[in-house]
């Protein structure tokens, strides 16, 4: 049993996979130095201590519980963290996507901040009338201003400082030592030395509309350097489609599909601009860590992207595919002075606005947090 003096914060977490072991961390680092420790539990994934030992939490506990087990009514998770919390003095918990917060809500008494990390989550009727059940309880947080208008209009009886924006954030020292140069990362992705590299990185999925980006750098390739290749990394259930669609447009000897590269981020500075033509990104994490690499963006003009690129990078309307090349286009022409006043300017734009520091003092200030430190 833990000292019950202690001022202790609950993070709840659906699993570790993807992003969601950085987002763990990212919130547990909300609280250093303000006194309070982070216990650190996820609800499904198995035991293991390299996670425990980057959740930068206090205490890190797995549930263990299998996706199937926490489908329905979820009772065996809801019984596991009634007791961890009866076990500990907890003021309030985070919770990280929907089932967390369900599971939070009704094993717990606790005050529960929810964060939300996509579109749509409360356009459900039974979650509404959850949501609203648990109104005094729950406060919610969207990773960006288009995610949380979204839950506004889905919960538009709640007050509006109830459902807030916290960014998503970057370690931004932290992944700057971890770049590998231009020529190695080069090297390691097999990447031409000399060619002018458009890079993408995700799922091959509807979602992130990679057809489109084929067809902006189909249309703009007569005009960009000779040799331009466009490396696209990730994997997913459309590549076959988008290999074939590259043949049909004539492309498929300038594009290069690297698959699932571990650590994808170390490699950017690969590249020599950073094209996200993704449909509706609740944020895009991937921007930032091509800002951080200083590549030039160019990424549709919605969702999350909007809120990171506008001002540092260009944008172009979500499917237009004229657009979309000739942003290509433009980022061909610029020089070197050019790039580096941009890698200078969204440096300037993550210390400001997507550090860890940054968004610590952005969440001290949100009205939920400061109602439930004056109620401790």
């Amino acid at each position: 049993m833990t000292n019950r003096s202690e001022r202790r914060v609950l993070q709840f977490c659906h699993g570790y996979d993807g992003p969601f072991l950085d987002c763990a961390r990212q919130y547990a680092s909300l609280f250093q130095g303000s006194g309070y420790k982070v216990t650190t539990v996820f609800l499904t994934g198995k035991a293991d201590p390299q996670v425990a030992a980057g959740c930068a939490s206090d205490e890190v506990l797995f549930l263990e519980f299998s996706s199937k087990a926490v489908r329905g009514l979820k009772l065996g998770a809801i019984a596991a963290l009634r007791k961890i919390a009866a076990a500990r003095d907890f003021s309030f918990c985070i919770a990280h996507r929907f089932k967390p917060i369900y599971v939070a809500l009704l094993g717990t008494r606790l005050p529960v901040i929810g964060v939300h990390h996509a579109f749509g989550d409360y356009q459900r009727g039974g979650r509404r009338l959850f949501a609203n059940l648990f109104k005094k309880r729950l406060s919610l947080l969207g990773v960006s201003d288009a995610v949380r208008d979204d839950m506004r209009r889905c919960l538009a009886q709640w007050p509006v400082e109830r459902i807030q924006t916290l960014y998503n954030r970057i370690d931004v020292q932290g992944l700057q030592a971890g770049l590998v140069p231009r020529e190695e990362a080069r090297r390691a992705l097999g990447l031409d030395p000399q060619a002018w590299v458009v890079g993408n990185v995700g799922r091959l999925h509807p979602d992130k509309d990679q057809a489109t980006l084929l067809r902006g750098f189909a249309e703009a390739l007569p005009d960009l350097p000779a040799g331009a290749r466009l490396a696209i990394l990730g994997e997913g259930r459309l590549e076959a489609a988008l290999k074939a669609q590259a043949a049909q447009l004539g492309i498929a000897g300038q594009v290069d599909f690297l698959g699932q590269v571990p650590n994808a981020r170390r490699y950017f500075q690969a590249f020599d601009v950073f094209a996200l033509s993704s449909d509706h990104e609740p944020f895009g994490m991937v921007l930032l860590e091509a800002m951080v690499a200083g590549v030039p963006l160019l990424a549709t003009a919605c969702g999350g992207a909007l809120e990171v690129v506008e001002g540092v990078g260009v944008l172009f309307p979500l499917g237009d595919v004229g657009q979309l090349a000739q942003g290509l286009k433009h980022m061909a022409g610029l020089d070197v002075a050019q790039r580096q006043a941009c890698a200078e300017h969204m440096l300037q734009r993550l210390h400001e606005r997507f550090s860890d520091q940054a968004v610590r003092e952005a969440f001290w200030a949100l009205p939920q947090v400061r109602a439930l430190v004056a109620e401790a």
